[in-house]
């Protein structure tokens, strides 16, 4: 092979010594940092940044229809983690020409101005801020963007119209302290402050139609503008639980790192889906084990030639000869910059260990539990079409016609007897390996694909 084409590959060392001394986050503070501040002597500011201790501060954004609850969120979290409480009306207050305007008249540029000199604020550059429906456009988004206000979490409240219409009837205010309540939704259980209520002045319902039909023109934009950072929440839930969601995903997304996950499962655990989600969202390198020994053998390099044969005769091949394989993949510069997602490696205790051992330790290993009864019908139940390789199940995604159903074909491995037997073998080996992570997370597989998408994501960031 041409010593030119051989890909770049960048030592594990950095990855390593990133993660350790959170080298991204310290980065990503200078870089915005100066981009708000704007110093006259970048250099200078860098190194009175440097000098000063640096302070976790919550850099939050509020986003959701209206009467949602974003300020009754709003007003929890930002009490909770001590942060400074940003809306447009606070923005708007006592700015003289400004004054007069509502939140809709507001031109975005005057927005972005008025918020950049709000975060520039002592309170909110130590404490950190929670923006409540701000921003409430694509357009606005890239506005912020450019002028470096990026929120580290950004989390998204949904409801059905009608439920929407229905808060918006009896909304119920607190005098004293602004809190906003409902006649059904939302009663406080103090009496004191329920005899002081007032009746809101919500918006009438073709007013919040209109609203409601702008924000579901932008949502779209919203949610891709910030796709990596995002958690949207039900809202049509009790108000603890809604706030329990937020608090957890901000304090679970909290240090910036080059994912190196590895999902361990038992065959039909469904870990090579869970790893092509996670892979789309996140933007990782799935590396499937089985895959890449298929796809080294197929490219006629040394080792490819070495690993052929005991693909041709269906024989594990050996660890040593892996486990290079996969230092290699891993090495290259799309999963060191990026990060990766493996999948179908390790499988028994050896190559736990020599994984461990290796210059690639994982930094989350998430553990996915299903019984042997769901794995079963997973497996035994799907079946190719050997014409278009399209995958089916008899049960969760039939074939679309006759003609299809009758030429589907179903791999040897999952047959009942097969897949039984592998199951076995994973069970003795997995209790084993448990030993070798004992921090890693244990996941119920047995539910559907999205939840169970869900549940790692709120633990991809966990300290």
């Amino acid at each position: 092979m041409d010593e030119t084409l051989k890909p770049l590959r960048i030592p594990p060392q950095i990855s390593l010594y990133a993660d350790k001394h959170n080298v991204s986050h310290l980065v990503q503070h200078m870089v915005i940092s100066l981009v708000v501040d704007q110093p006259d002597d970048p250099i200078s500011y860098l190194i009175s940044f440097l000098q000063r201790r640096m302070v976790e501060c919550p850099r939050v954004m509020l986003l959701g229809p209206p009467a949602v609850g974003k300020q009754t969120l709003a007003k929890r979290l930002s009490t909770k983690l001590r942060a400074v409480h940003v809306t447009v009306e606070g923005l708007l207050q006592g700015q003289s020409e400004q004054s007069r305007l509502n939140k809709q008249e507001a031109s975005a540029e005057v927005l972005v101005q008025l918020l950049q000199q709000r975060l520039r604020e002592k309170d909110c550059f130590h404490r950190g801020w929670v923006l409540e429906g701000i921003p409430q456009s694509r357009l606005l988004v890239l506005q912020l963007q450019q002028a470096g206000i990026i929120p580290e979490h950004v989390v998204m409240l949904e409801a059905p119209d009608d439920v929407l219409l229905q808060r918006s009837r009896g909304k119920l205010i607190d005098p004293i302290t602004g809190d906003v309540y409902h006649q059904i939704f939302v009663r406080p259980d103090d009496d004191t402050i329920i005899r002081r209520l007032e009746w809101g002045q919500g918006l009438s319902e073709e007013k919040l139609l209109a609203e409601l039909q702008c924000y579901r023109c932008e949502v779209t934009g919203l949610r891709s503008a910030y796709q990596h950072v995002l958690k949207v929440i039900n809202g049509d839930q009790p108000p603890a639980d809604v706030y329990q969601q937020a608090l957890t995903f901000i304090w679970t997304r909290c240090q910036i790192r080059t994912p190196r996950i590895v999902l361990v499962g038992p065959p039909g655990s469904g870990k090579s889906h869970l790893a092509r989600l996670v892979s789309e969202k996140y933007k990782l390198v799935d590396v499937s084990s089985s895959l890449l020994l298929r796809s080294v053998a197929a490219d006629g390099s040394g080792a490819g030639a070495e690993i052929q044969p005991y693909l041709d005769d269906e024989r594990p091949v050996p660890d040593s000869l892996l486990l290079q394989v996969l230092e290699d993949r891993l090495s290259q510069v799309d999963c060191s910059c990026r990060g990766w997602i493996l999948h179908g490696f390790p499988c028994d205790l050896q190559q736990a260990r020599s994984l461990q051992k290796s210059q690639y330790q994982p930094n989350r290993v998430f553990f996915l539990e299903a019984t042997d009864e769901v794995c079963l019908e997973r497996l035994s139940l799907r079946a190719t079409d050997p014409v278009s390789g399209q995958r089916y199940h008899s049960v969760t995604q039939p074939a679309p016609n006759i003609e299809i159903q009758t030429r589907l074909q179903t791999a040897p491995e999952d047959g009942t007897e097969a897949v039984t037997q592998r199951l076995k073998q994973f069970r003795i080996r997995s209790a084993a390996m448990m030993s070798v992570y004992p921090d890693a997370v244990h996941l119920d597989a047995d539910q559907d694909p999205r939840s169970v998408f869900e549940a790692l994501e709120s633990r991809l960031y966990t300290n």
